[in-house]
């Protein structure tokens, strides 16, 4: 069960981030804040995770981390371009090395032809300016495992970037 596998792949971030003196911020939005949750549930976290964005509506993503108007209508809540300016948002506006960004639908409703119910769009960064994206399609799966895959996914993006990381 994917439930059993966040705490060990969260403790893996948590040791890859801290043996590099690197500090972690998300931005989320299907989520809900549960990359934070995640993370923040092992005791000893504060020194690698500096802060969280729970971006739900497209308001929040731009009062908090400076999406603009015009790439949520050009590209929509649940894309590529919105996955990587709000992780671009949360490096800028937070004390991080690494933020990843958590965009999609869970469901069971919100889907359409073009962005179906499980399509989540992750995006990851860093100060040094790698970056990653990547696109799931998980299906109708129920929201609970969207969500919980979505996290799984996030977490493996911030621990390839932790160790690349330059040192």
């Amino acid at each position: 069960m994917i439930e059993h596998q966040l705490p060990t792949r969260a403790r893996a971030v948590l040791d890859a981030c801290r043996a590099r003196r690197l500090m972690v911020a998300t931005a989320e939005s299907c989520t809900g804040g549960l990359i934070a949750a995640c993370l923040t549930d092992i005791a000893g976290s504060s020194d690698v995770f500096d802060r969280s964005f729970v971006t739900y509506s497209n308001a929040a993503k731009q009062a908090m981390l400076g999406l603009s108007a015009a790439v949520l209508e050009q590209h929509g809540a649940v894309s590529k371009a919105t996955a990587e300016r709000m992780a671009k948002g949360a490096l800028d506006r937070s004390d991080a090395h690494i933020a990843v960004a958590v965009t999609g639908i869970a469901g069971p409703g919100g889907g359409s032809l073009d962005k179906p119910v499980g399509l989540v769009h992750f995006a990851a960064a860093t100060l040094h300016g790698h970056a990653l994206h990547r696109e799931r399609r998980y299906g109708p799966i129920g929201r609970t495992s969207v969500r919980q895959h979505s996290v799984l996914d996030a977490l493996e993006m911030i621990l390839e970037l932790a160790l690349g990381y330059p040192r």
